[in-house]
């Protein structure tokens, strides 16, 4: 029993993730009303610090090992800091529809360099599964685009948020070798808030005059989507490759229309749901895997993984 616990563990972790980043969409439009994005990056990450740091000390973890610098600083400046600015500046220039679809321009931007720099496979289903997912954030997309909600600027910076995290998540896959997921999120956060310490007096000023409900979300976002998510997704991503664990995000889309149908009472049009639901199964074709090339495809060491991390992540 113990040696399917992994098994379990790994595709749990990453819908954790999913979920989490999913919410976080919602909680940077309600933050970004009383927030820049520089501080609000900023409150982020020093919110999901201090929780990350706790908690290293509680499991007795040190510093990582010296080889494992290199890609958490690469990670920490590209994803934690870069990417945290310039998404929420891009949110405040484009409407929520177009926001989502540049961003998920990310994924395929993982696998195209995870092949390049970390010889991650292309298997003809991850291939077909992220074609069909990112066709559905398309659908997604445009069914939530508002006419005229767009400027050149947005978009430019969603794509370069993009370009943040696809950078990040490659960097910090080799770090994920000789370091725990709570060490690397842990001083890939800290580095990213370094890098965004200028914001500070923004973030002390505005603090100051802003609805409690913003900077609660603010917190939140600090919590949950950045403390916990990432810490989530280290440790499935140092389960498997990075061009899967990017498909995986694809469910993001699908759970933002669930929840704002949910939560909001935003009745989501036939497009809108057609696009979820091609997000999902693209997710579920790029996870599968055929039984003989099960072995292979998985990342060493954890050989039982393929069946049930792609019956658990396809269900989102």
């Amino acid at each position: 029993m113990n040696s399917r616990r992994p098994d379990l563990l790994a595709p749990a972790a990453a819908a954790v993730t999913v979920v989490l980043w999913a919410s976080a969409f919602v909680s940077i439009r309600s933050a970004g009303a009383a927030y820049s994005p520089g501080a609000l990056a900023l409150g982020r990450l020093l919110s999901g610090a201090l929780v990350l740091g706790v908690l290293l000390v509680v499991r007795g973890e040190g510093l990582p090992p010296r080889g494992a610098w290199r890609g958490i600083g690469i990670s920490g400046v590209l994803w934690f800091g870069f990417y945290m600015v310039v998404l929420n500046w891009g949110e405040q220039q484009v409407d929520a529809g177009t926001a989502a679809l540049v961003v998920n321009t990310g994924p395929i931007l993982i696998a195209l360099l995870g092949a390049r720099l970390l010889g991650d496979p292309m298997p003809p289903r991850l291939l077909a599964g992220m074609a069909v997912s990112f066709a559905g954030a398309v659908a997604v997309g445009l069914s939530m685009s508002g006419g005229g909600g767009s400027s050149v600027l947005g978009v430019v910076l969603c794509l370069l948020a993009a370009v943040g995290y696809a950078g990040g998540v490659v960097a910090q896959k080799p770090a994920l070798a000789t370091a725990s997921a709570l060490q690397v999120t842990t001083f890939g956060c800290l580095v990213g808030a370094v890098g965004c310490l200028p914001f500070a007096g923004q973030l002390v000023s505005e603090a100051a005059h802003a609805p409690v409900s913003s900077t609660l979300n603010m917190v939140y976002l600090g919590v949950f989507p950045t403390a916990l998510a990432f810490t989530t997704w280290a440790y499935a991503l140092a389960r498997t490759t990075a061009s899967r664990m990017g498909a995986t995000t694809y469910a993001v889309p699908a759970l933002v229309v669930l929840m704002s149908w949910l939560a909001l009472g935003e009745v989501p049009g036939l497009l809108t749901l057609g696009g979820g639901v091609l997000c999902l199964a693209g997710v579920a074709v790029s996870r599968s895997r055929p039984r003989a090339a099960a072995v292979r495809a998985a990342t060493p060491g954890s050989t039982p993984e393929p069946q049930p991390e792609a019956a658990s992540e396809s269900a989102g």
